[in-house]
């Protein structure tokens, strides 16, 4: 699967391609992510992307024409332009069922905004999709681009190695429990011990003390999730 980014501060990135799965991932050719810096299509001979509001206010908006020339330009990259993402408070949250969803396409670009966000008008030509990851605002959508990426690429076969893994995870479909409690050694630990079923080797039991487990968690966690289960 490949990830397009586009950001004015691709070096944010240099660190979190590094980790463990997502580097493993690149490393076998199951994922790929290419960085564009928006401040290459900029016409200004100082680069700049952003300009002051029209109407008065605080900040700077990023401006109409480097953007769109950049997605632009970068969506002739591939052998399809993909499915374009746009960062922003403004978007729908992503929740599993949309991460799912983006999964399913072979290539995403992902547009990172700053300062006060884009220009209506880059929405306006380039309709992408927007997403937020929560009720918060971040100092820009790199952030929101990397979380993104984490959550997809699990989704991507041979990521993960365990193909069960990603199905029992909470909030992935057909699951609306949380997760259940995990344990390993050692068998105690400050007078803290792991449960006896889990050490029986009886799996039917297993599998039933972590079903009541996550039942348990949900209610006490997140009853809504229960409401939810409930209606469907």
């Amino acid at each position: 699967m490949r990830f397009d980014v586009l950001t004015l501060f691709p070096e944010m990135f240099s660190g979190y391609m590094t980790q463990s799965l997502l580097k493993l991932a690149i490393e076998r050719n199951l994922v790929q992510i290419h960085l564009h810096n928006l401040r290459d299509w900029s016409r200004d001979k100082h680069q700049c992307v952003d300009d002051r509001p029209f109407g008065g206010g605080p900040g700077m908006v990023i401006k109409p024409e480097p953007t769109v020339e950049a997605v632009e330009g970068v969506q002739t990259l591939g052998t399809s332009p993909g499915k374009l993402i746009m960062l922003t408070p403004q978007g729908e949250t992503l929740n599993q069922q949309v991460v799912e969803r983006l999964a399913k396409h072979e290539r995403l670009v992902l547009l990172c905004g700053r300062y006060e966000g884009f220009d209506q008008r880059v929405c306006d030509i380039l309709q992408p999709e927007e997403l937020s990851i929560g009720d918060f605002v971040l100092n820009g959508g790199e952030v929101a681009a990397m979380a993104v990426i984490d959550t997809v690429i699990r989704l991507v076969p041979g990521v993960l190695g365990d193909e069960e893994s990603s199905h029992v995870d909470s909030f992935s479909t057909g699951n609306r429990l949380l997760e259940h409690s995990q344990y390993t050694r050692p068998r105690e630990y400050r007078g803290h011990q792991v449960p006896e079923i889990l050490l029986s080797g009886d799996h039917p039991q297993i599998a039933a003390w972590r079903e009541q487990n996550s039942r348990e968690r949900t209610k006490s966690r997140r009853p809504d999730l229960l409401d939810r289960t409930a209606e469907n």
